[in-house]
């Protein structure tokens, strides 16, 4: 037989497999990200509502729940301890005496966008990285894998 220099053929993929290694991705990714943002003095929770707020501020908190996957009262919690670290301000909305509309004070802002600008220079030293038809691909396929997800959710 003779001699190729055909590079070897990768394994089939195996779900199981492919599930692992994207859990341990996250979980690194996820560590990496927290070490930046604690530098900051926040917590990854802190700093998803800081940067909701930048997003949409005077949202409620019931809103502000909703855009964070949370529960009301684990908001309500986070809240608070962001009004007293003085990051976070509660205004009441004319005609609703129950609500309170959510806003970033100046300390808030700087802390938020200090985060985002931390995030996106995470993405930009990782995924940033690859090829972009590399990046293109995992798109697709990551579009993909949550429409499957999504039509199980669904039943």
């Amino acid at each position: 037989m003779p001699a190729t220099n055909a590079a070897p053929r990768p394994e089939p993929a195996e779900p199981d497999r492919v599930w692992f290694r994207f859990l341990r991705l996250h979980a690194r990714l996820l560590g990496q990200m927290t070490q930046r943002i604690r530098a900051l003095g926040l917590s990854i929770p802190q700093f998803d509502l800081l940067s909701t707020l930048t997003e949409r501020e005077g949202i409620s908190q019931s809103e502000l729940a909703e855009r964070l996957y949370v529960t009301k009262g684990n908001v309500s919690g986070l809240v608070d301890r962001l009004v007293q670290a003085g990051l976070v301000e509660r205004r009441a909305i004319a005609g609703d005496r129950r609500s309170y509309a959510m806003h970033l004070t100046p300390e808030g802002r700087r802390l938020a966008e200090a985060g985002i600008a931390a995030q996106r220079d995470f993405v930009a030293q990782t995924l940033g990285k690859l090829r972009s038809d590399d990046l293109a691909e995992l798109d697709r396929l990551v579009v993909a894998w949550r429409e499957v997800a999504r039509g199980v959710e669904a039943g």
